[in-house]
């Protein structure tokens, strides 16, 4: 059967497609290439004494990114603002927060239960705020709003979605002589073309292929800011999409999503390197100048790297000192330069400005 857009991709083809289609020599050394960039960066993240506040930083940048590729559109400044107490923030900026939260709890489904539907589903659960399970109602379709048609029509009815998504799973949990970046590319695409729930499936499919990757092995970490690559060629990922869905050409598609591991694996460890960097100078003047050598501890700057956006109440619930000397604390680093003070209509507020800055700067 011929594809045609507006009718429901029932027939959609079971993984893998045929092997010369999708393990060339030009695309085998793309893989050699992106797995040497995706160790430069587990090198560079071995270089952080305490790891832990990678989680706390890279994870935000992805959350922006994955949310502005559907046109939900926050700043880093406000996801960092608003990252420990959310309430106050606008939509657009709960709705990415809920993008870490559910990179979060896959990771953690991870340990009981491979990749799954079940992993979908929590994920895409987080991301909506309500309990989701796959399209039961049909209708669904992938359109351009600015001319009105169809470009999609994903497959419909229950059944049909169960059974795709079963072949999905079975692919990539199954032991297979193909890359493991090459997997992740088709399963990817797959997911996409399934696109079992009824919304959220864009930021579902880009959660799920950081969870494959440290499913994998192939990082340690989900710091891979794999969407800033997406958002920056969001067309041409778009097209290559379609493509595979029209003329089942792979290789372009491939050879895009191992150029995204490329490109933000190098990006990710440049950036993790300044941030280590940065720490490191941080320690050097804390424990050097008369101001906050007595007030200097490893788990205070590994705090205020954390948490650009850092409260008095950081210090307290994290044992670093009681109220009032936390509030010293704080103020002595904003007089050093460390950190600038910012008073709100409700709170005092510490920003690790040259954090923040190179959080957000290319």
């Amino acid at each position: 059967m011929q594809w045609d857009p507006d009718i429901p991709f029932n027939d959609l083809p079971a993984l893998p497609p045929r092997i010369d289609e999708i393990e060339t020599k030009e695309l085998l050394k793309l893989c050699t290439r992106a797995r040497v960039s995706l160790e430069g960066l587990r090198q560079a993240v071995e270089l952080i004494p305490n790891q832990a506040l990678l989680i706390y930083t890279i994870p935000i940048l992805e959350a922006k990114a994955s949310s502005e590729i559907e046109n939900i559109v926050t700043t880093t400044d406000a996801l960092f603002k608003y990252l420990e107490k959310p309430q106050g923030a606008d939509p657009a900026t709960k709705e990415a927060l809920m993008y870490r939260t559910a990179l979060f709890n896959g990771l953690d489904s991870l340990k009981t239960c491979p990749l799954s539907l079940r992993t979908a589903r929590t994920v895409c659960s987080v991301l909506r705020g309500t309990d989701v399970d796959v399209r039961k109602i049909p209708g669904t379709y992938i359109g351009n709003s600015s001319v009105g048609s169809v470009i999609y029509t994903p497959p419909s009815g229950e059944n049909v979605i169960r059974q795709k998504m079963a072949e999905w799973e079975q692919f990539i949990n199954t032991p297979t002589e193909l890359d493991p970046l090459i997997v992740m590319a088709l399963s990817h695409y797959q997911f996409e073309a399934i696109h079992p729930f009824s919304d959220g499936n864009g930021r579902t499919g880009r959660v799920l292929n950081i969870l494959f990757l440290v499913q994998e092995g192939l990082l340690d970490l989900p710091i891979l800011y794999l969407s800033r690559y997406i958002i920056k060629n969001k067309a041409d990922y778009y097209l290559k999409l379609r493509n595979v869905t029209a003329e089942g050409s792979w290789h372009p598609w491939i050879d895009f999503m191992l150029n995204a591991v490329i490109d933000t694996s190098n990006w990710t460890k440049n950036k993790v390197l300044q941030i280590r960097k940065l720490e490191q100078e941080t320690i050097e003047l804390l424990k050097n100048a008369p101001e906050t050598k007595k007030i200097y501890s490893r788990e205070l700057v590994d705090l205020i790297f954390s948490l650009p956006y850092i409260r008095i109440q950081n210090l307290v619930e994290n044992g670093i000192a009681k109220r009032q000397a936390a509030s010293k604390y704080l103020k002595c680093l904003a007089e050093r330069g460390v950190l600038i003070e910012a008073v709100t209509t409700k709170e005092k507020l510490f920003i690790n400005h040259k954090l923040l800055d190179l959080l957000t700067s290319e």
